[in-house]
């Protein structure tokens, strides 16, 4: 007999289905025992603070009142002027420490050198007492006063996180303007555009992309800085927190309602850190990857598909 079989009519019999291959998953314990292990320090975690000697409900008590939601706009305020700052001054320093000129480059390499080599409650106290060197401002027609009246508290917190938040936004600005090609550059000057309008329209543009991630965890991270502020007498969230705590005989608290305000208002710049990056991401990807809540929605429906199915 041979190996194929013919039918009465001398044709051959079509070749069979091959047998559908079935797919066993990979067992991973070690992910269950892992899994395990977490819930379980999570669940002695929360247990040992549920048995310690804190007033939780001193907390809600607390959470909305007025010198609390002051401190919360005080604090964000502070945030944005801050970075307002920074951002300008980086811009400055980074185009400095670009330049051609040894002079204006050296002098933004001191910038940053001090300014980041120095810790920012350091530069706050030195703002703060600054009044040992210069008695007095003198702009002649336009303001004179003495120093210790000139540096009010809050001015002193903006000068003392503005101006260090402006030594890594130097850096942040110089890697997004060397990240873009040097051709896009000489595209330009070829085309006839001047320098400063190549940076306005070719290369800023480009390096926004490299620029606003590390930006945007730059805001998050001044938001929680700002509560070195109080240290130089400046009332914010965390200075309203101690004061109340102080208060209410109720110190620890008020720094656990400090702490989840401040992870509620990180959480909603995260956000919004998410989708700014998305919108410049947009000529770097043919496909933007999906948002939560697109993530959420196709979870959902996937629920009650079969296991191996493939969507249409």
């Amino acid at each position: 007999m041979t190996d194929i079989e013919k039918t009465a009519g001398g044709t051959s019999a079509p070749p069979a289905a091959p047998e559908a291959i079935k797919a066993i998953p990979v067992k991973h314990y070690g992910r269950y025992v892992s899994a395990v292990i977490a819930i379980g320090l999570l669940a002695a975690i929360v247990y040992a603070f549920s048995q310690g000697k804190i007033n939780w409900h001193a907390i809600p008590d607390y959470f909305f009142d007025d010198r609390i939601l002051t401190g919360v706009g005080k604090t964000l305020l502070l945030t944005v002027l801050s970075m307002v700052i920074g951002i300008v001054g980086g811009i400055v320093l980074a185009v400095m420490r670009l330049s051609k000129n040894p002079v204006t480059s050296s002098i933004a390499w001191f910038y940053i050198w001090f300014f980041r080599g120095t810790p920012v409650l350091v530069q706050l106290f030195l703002w703060f007492n600054l009044g040992l060197v210069f008695e007095y401002i003198n702009l002649g027609p336009i303001y004179k006063n003495y120093w210790s009246d000139f540096m009010t508290p809050l001015l002193t917190a903006l000068l003392g996180l503005g101006l260090n938040e402006a030594a890594y936004m130097a850096e942040i600005c110089r890697a997004g303007l060397l990240a873009v090609d040097e051709g896009q550059t000489e595209a330009s000057h070829a085309l006839g555009m001047s320098h400063a309008k190549t940076l306005r329209r070719v290369v800023i543009p480009q390096a926004m992309r490299v620029i606003v991630p590390p930006t945007g965890n730059e805001v998050i991270n001044m938001l929680k800085t700002t509560s070195l502020v109080a240290a130089v007498q400046y009332p914010e969230l965390f200075r309203y927190a101690q004061d109340i705590g102080q208060n209410s005989g109720a110190p620890v608290e008020m720094y656990f309602l400090a702490a989840a305000w401040y992870l509620i208002m990180t959480s909603i710049l995260s956000v919004g850190q998410y989708y700014i990056e998305r919108y410049y991401a947009r000529g770097s990807s043919r496909q933007l990857p999906a948002t939560p809540w697109q993530k959420v929605k196709a979870n959902m429906f996937s629920l009650g598909r079969p296991r191996g199915s493939v969507g249409a």
